[in-house]
C-alpha cells in the first residue's frame, strides 16, 4: 500500500530557499560603506543639486538670521549637551560602584 503525501500547510522548502536568496541578492553589497544608501535619496543632476544647495543655505540663512529662533536653537543643543554629559556621568558613577562591588567580593575571598 502506498503512501499518503501530506498535503504542506506553510511555504515549501524550495520556495522558502528561492524568497531567501533573493532577500540575500537585495542587501547592498558589503564594500559600499554605511552612507551609501544616502546616494539614492540625493539628486542626481546638477541642477537638482544646485536647488537643493540653495534651499537648505536659504533656510539655515534664515533660521540663523532670526534672533528669537536661533536662541532656542542653541538653548535646545545646549540643553541636550548637558542632558548627553549628565548621562555620561552617571554611567561612570555606576561603573565606579559596579567595580568598588567587585573589589570588596574578591577582598572577602
Amino acid at each position: 500500500m502506498a503512501k499518503k503525501k501530506k498535503k504542506s500547510k506553510g511555504l515549501k522548502r524550495r520556495r522558502l530557499e528561492n524568497l531567501l536568496a533573493g532577500q540575500a541578492n537585495m542587501a547592498p553589497p558589503a564594500n559600499q560603506g554605511v552612507f551609501n544608501s544616502l546616494n539614492n535619496l540625493l539628486p542626481k543632476g546638477r541642477n537638482e543639486q544646485f536647488l537643493l544647495g540653495l534651499a537648505v543655505g536659504g533656510i539655515a540663512a534664515y533660521v540663523l538670521s532670526d534672533e528669537q529662533i536661533r536662541g532656542k536653537l542653541f538653548k535646545g543643543a545646549i540643553q541636550a549637551y548637558s542632558s548627553v554629559m549628565g548621562g555620561l556621568a552617571e554611567m561612570k558613577e555606576q561603573m565606579a560602584d559596579l567595580a568598588a562591588e567587585v573589589e570588596a567580593e574578591q577582598g572577602a575571598a
